[in-house]
């Protein structure tokens, strides 16, 4: 019986410094954290240069759009002003005649408008979300290589030490970023 228990207790203690590393693994593993990690878009589309270049590109689209409406709306004050300079002077049926045109062309100044606004919003619209594939993309990328287990893009607060955005944003910029 001495000889079984010494087997026993030898088997035993063998057993324990073969299990040794494996408990060791499983403690680390349990030891690791959830990593969390923070992307903040509004940041990526002011500072990634394919965000700088969309916004130059739309700039460049809505130029000449733009500054004709604005030399309407002058054309338009000009013309308001000099109505009111003129209004005394003149006959009820010309003032009422001159008021219409006014209020038509305001009318149609402040349609252009809308239709300028919401055609820039679309295309932006568009612009940004053809960053946003692309930044996911490499969020996506940088998650896994440095096996983050949850990446945020809207949050209240965040701590800083989880902010990814600028290794986001630099990923991007690089030649050889993400297509």
């Amino acid at each position: 019986m001495k000889h079984f228990s010494r087997l026993t207790a030898g088997n035993l203690f063998l057993g324990m410094l073969l299990l040794l590393p494996a408990m060791q693994a499983q403690a680390q593993a349990q030891q690791q954290q959830f990593r969390v990690g923070f992307v903040s878009t509004e940041r990526v589309f002011k500072e990634a240069n394919m965000a700088k270049t969309a916004q130059v590109r739309l700039e460049q689209e809505f130029a000449k759009r733009e500054k004709e409406l604005q030399q309407q709306g002058e054309q338009l004050k000009a013309a308001v002003e000099k109505f009111e300079r003129d209004a005394p002077t003149m006959s009820e049926s010309q003032r009422a005649t001159r008021q219409r045109q006014l209020v038509d062309q305001d009318r149609e100044f402040q349609r252009k408008r809308r239709e300028f606004q919401q055609d820039l919003n679309a295309r932006k619209n568009e612009e940004l979300q053809q960053v946003l594939v692309k930044a996911n993309r490499v969020v996506r990328q940088v998650a896994e290589a440095e096996h983050y287990d949850l990446i945020l893009q809207e949050a209240v607060y965040i701590n800083p030490k989880h902010d990814i955005t600028q290794k986001v944003i630099d990923a991007l910029n690089s030649p050889n970023a993400v297509k």
